[in-house]
């Protein structure tokens, strides 16, 4: 009895360990690195929640990168200043000259002031001009200002010349915040007349932790207008062509690049990965990852996964790029394919390094089994009758 149960003492856990190594072996089989796309190969595209979608030359068509530097800038179509116009809070300097001596204004070389002192801009949009009265001025510019003092003068002044010009301008700004080197209010009286330009006159881009400048497609910009957001827009979008004209009150941020995508799978590098420039493609994203893994990569087998646009089109179906990159003619789709943000790239592991991985689990199991087996023989020399 004492033999029997010393056996049956070693062989339970040699039994155990068999099983365990077999069970590890069988989930080895199993891909654990991503999703099983055969599934998406052999099923219908109607009852699956996504569209699957091959990249050919054919259809790469319809997912080019845009180019977004051939674009003509909207500030092109703007004069060469902002005409600043008047409104409650602003204050105006007023001048008023007339051509004669003896006239009730001063002539431009009297050394009397023709200055008729600052007005500030009441709530209701007026002004108070002697000889004239109250003078609505809010929503004028300052040439429009001009023109209505000398028609309210009528015949009480021969020839009027009048000079208008903000004295302290209160509304004409716009605000610049964020990741600048000098945020705070900028007049558009002075000239600035687009996003680009204020960010430009508030210093430019912060600089970089390390004091580095930080490179402009790491920064989106927000526009506000009237506390709606009318525009979110990559800072290098704006300077290759899409930059767009300010108004007074709006309010502009600089905020550090939320757009990325990610890279899963068989790749050098997996991760994260900010959208570094405008336009990228499906090839210069695989390279921002060092490239696929020679050990483990499928080079059959790059997905790209895309969620469909939730905003725009509720019922807009996700879909699936299957690119086959064994295929000469794969390396110049990838080339005219966009990646846009929030996008999965995932590469399938290979089938050899799928056995391979079989294969080592399987061959711990029987370096187990072989470590218990001698444990077995040396306890059994030990044993006595």
């Amino acid at each position: 009895m004492t033999i029997c149960n010393r056996l049956r003492a070693i062989a339970r856990p040699i039994s155990v360990m068999c099983c365990l190594g077999l069970g590890v072996a069988g989930c080895q089989a199993i891909p654990g690195d991503g999703p099983w796309m055969n599934g998406a190969k052999s099923t219908s595209t109607e009852a699956l929640p996504f569209d699957v979608i091959d990249l050919t030359p054919a259809t790469v068509v319809a997912y080019r990168s845009t180019d977004t530097v051939s674009q003509t800038s909207a500030t092109g179509e703007l004069s060469a200043g902002i005409h600043a116009t008047a409104a409650p809070g602003d204050v105006l300097n007023v001048r008023v000259f007339e051509p004669y001596e003896g006239s009730i204004f001063p002539t431009i070389r009297s050394a009397t002031s023709a200055s008729l002192g600052n007005q500030r801009v009441t709530d209701a949009g007026t002004i108070e001009v002697p000889y004239v009265g109250k003078v609505q001025v809010a929503g004028l510019d300052t040439r429009q200002i001009e023109k209505r003092i000398i028609d309210q003068l009528g015949t009480k002044a021969q020839d009027p010349q009048v000079i208008v010009e903000f004295a302290a301008d209160r509304t004409n700004t716009v605000m610049v915040s964020g990741d600048v080197k000098q945020p705070g209010r900028l007049s558009l009286i002075e000239g600035t007349r687009s996003v680009v330009d204020a960010i430009n006159k508030s210093g430019g881009l912060a600089s970089g932790p390390t004091g580095a400048p930080s490179s402009t497609t790491q920064f989106e910009v927000v526009l506000r207008r009237h506390g709606n957001v009318i525009m979110i827009k990559q800072f290098s979008d704006l300077l290759a062509g899409a930059d767009v004209p300010i108004e007074k009150g709006d309010e502009i941020i600089v905020r550090p690049n939320s757009q990325v995508f990610t890279v899963l799978g068989a790749v050098t590098k997996a991760g994260n990965v900010p959208l570094n420039k405008p336009n990228m493609t499906l090839l210069e994203a695989l390279g921002e990852v060092n490239g696929l893994s020679d050990e483990r990569a499928n080079k059959t087998g790059v997905y790209l996964f895309r969620m469909g646009d939730i905003e725009e089109n509720p019922n807009g179906r996700a879909r699936v790029f299957r690119l086959d990159l064994m295929q000469p003619v794969s390396i110049f789709v990838a080339q005219q394919f966009g990646i846009q943000p929030k996008d999965v790239i995932f590469v399938t592991n290979a089938p050899l390094y799928e056995y391979n991985k079989v294969l080592t689990a399987i061959y711990r199991s029987f370096s187990i089994i072989s470590t218990a087996r001698g444990t077995f023989n040396s306890s059994n020399t030990a044993i006595t009758f």
